[in-house]
């Protein structure tokens, strides 16, 4: 089973917001979790953070034919990304959207999202624990299909 991850704009940034409320997330922990949760399920992760959203289509639009699903973040993108909504409407594999709780995101980007009306899911929390939400609800998805 293969499987892309998306993030979104400053996601490279997410342990400056996670150290203001006491925690200690970064990308890289992000990105470990995911791989080690990968490994436990046999599934193959292609990782991508930009904050270029035509850099963003272009990861999704390689990636059309190798990958079966996606778990995107698209922060800021869920409000805006319109052209984005298109290209995973395009690219037609499974996506699972994650937004983080309100301590990471304050602008609460996952309460109006575009993006959500082409995925099987939205998983909020904690980024850690979002993400891990999304990959298993995706391959619990793919494998029954």
């Amino acid at each position: 089973m293969n499987i892309l991850v998306l993030h979104g704009p400053n996601m490279n940034l997410i342990g400056v917001r996670a150290s203001s409320i006491g925690e200690h997330v970064t990308l890289d922990k992000i990105n470990t979790a995911l791989r080690r949760e990968a490994c436990q399920k046999e599934v193959t992760l292609k990782i991508f953070q930009t904050h270029d959203i035509s850099k963003a289509m272009t990861f999704l639009q390689r990636n059309r034919n190798w990958a079966d699903g996606c778990l995107i973040s698209p922060g800021a993108w869920a409000r805006s990304g319109f052209d984005l909504l298109d290209t995973i409407q395009l690219c037609q594999f499974l996506t699972v959207e994650v937004h983080f709780s309100s301590d990471y995101d304050p602008s609460n980007f996952g309460a109006s999202s575009i993006i959500s009306e082409s995925c099987i899911s939205t998983e909020m929390g904690p980024p850690i624990k979002a993400y891990a939400k999304a990959l298993n609800f995706l391959t619990a998805h793919l494998s029954s299909n």
